[in-house]
């Protein structure tokens, strides 16, 4: 048996303002004065001081601000690396990525792409990459997407929607503190909230499940449960589970992988641009024949919360639209093998494939 020897995020600080210790976290980091910062940050907060007034910067730093309206892209990469390269005297000291999953993912790539050459989808796939990226720090703003502690970046490429699944990938810092997560609206905050407990549903129901992965999938999904139907919690108790479940959950899929969900919405993301949380819970929204208990316990938080998710997203597609789904979704073997097992081929076909996403 040959175990796989996963690296973790080596260091974590944990605690409501703890924000206020970057400085502290990064001086030690600076190569030197001309050796920058780039602080890559969610646009939401351009204008709120509350958030940049604390960014620490200082000589040649950066602050470049990216809208997380989309889902990352290795072009978007691509050009924020060559901004980098053009704008720098000499390799910056590091890439501090301040938002949700999509800047976390994209402070990822830019991290390995500065030391990396060719373009990014060409590392688009599992271990892939040949040189250590440079110092990276994720301070997740939202939780639930786990990409503060995961080993990919997931990226929508001109071919495929794939992460850059490597031992380069995670973060070297994390900084969790749930006060950034105070102002996510309400059905935001439900979405990834939910990606994390699909996360869950998938781990441990699945075939590649061990136990390492269980313990941590249990922990998250007990977390998720509270915050999701316990009518009992504060604001802020809800805040702090919330980003433990998503280091949790993150760390459940570390070990093992997901399943029908995530394989089904990487489809729709890649051909439709929709939002990973928020296809994660169409696509699940239909999936009692795999995880029955999971989805019934989904929809009374789906009803506990009044959230109505979109209806009707593939009733206009062509048979070329819903084969390319189909395509994306197939690609993505691990998961299906995960969700279903060593002959999940028999059970999904094309055809079942396409008559799930008609659902939706």
């Amino acid at each position: 048996m040959n175990y796989k020897n996963f690296p973790m995020v080596p260091r974590v600080i944990f605690g409501r303002g703890s924000f206020n210790q970057l400085n502290d976290i990064i001086a030690p980091k600076r190569l030197n004065i001309h050796a920058p910062f780039i602080f890559l940050v969610d646009d939401v907060f351009k204008n709120n001081l509350w958030l940049t007034s604390r960014i620490p910067t200082s000589y040649d730093d950066r602050i470049i601000y990216v809208s997380a309206k989309v889902e990352p892209k290795t072009s978007q990469v691509d050009e924020l690396v060559e901004d980098i390269i053009l704008s720098t005297k000499e390799r910056p000291s590091g890439i501090i990525g301040i938002g949700g999953g999509t800047l976390l993912d994209l402070a990822k790539a830019v991290s390995i792409m500065l030391t990396n050459e060719g373009e990014t989808k060409d590392y688009q796939g599992w271990d892939l990459v040949k040189n250590p990226a440079i110092y990276h720090v994720g301070i997740p703003t939202i939780s639930g997407t786990g990409a503060e502690v995961s080993r990919t970046t997931v990226l929508t490429g001109p071919e495929k929607k794939l992460g850059i699944n490597s031992d380069y990938t995670p973060f070297d810092q994390v900084v969790l503190d749930s006060e950034l997560t105070k102002n996510v609206p309400t059905e935001q905050w439900f979405y990834t909230g939910m990606d994390c407990y699909i996360h869950c549903i998938e781990s441990l129901t699945g075939t590649y499940l061990n136990t390492f992965s269980q313990s941590y999938g249990e922990m998250a999904l007990q977390l998720c449960e509270d915050i999701f139907l316990n009518n009992n919690l504060s604001k802020i108790e809800a805040q702090e589970k919330l980003m433990m479940a998503s280091w949790h959950g993150g760390m459940s899929i570390v070990y093992s992988q997901v399943g029908v969900a995530h394989a089904m919405s990487y489809g729709l993301s890649y051909l439709l641009g929709v939002k990973h949380g928020i296809g994660n819970c169409i696509v699940f929204d239909h999936l009692e024949e795999f995880y029955p208990e999971g989805v019934k316990t989904f929809k009374a938080m789906k009803k506990k919360h009044n959230i109505n998710l979109p209806k009707g997203i593939c009733s206009d597609l062509s048979d070329k639209e819903f084969d390319i789904m189909i395509k994306i979704s197939l690609s993505l073997e691990p998961l299906w093998e995960n969700a279903i097992g060593k002959n999940w081929k028999k059970v999904i076909t094309p055809k079942k494939l396409k008559e799930l996403y008609q659902k939706m």
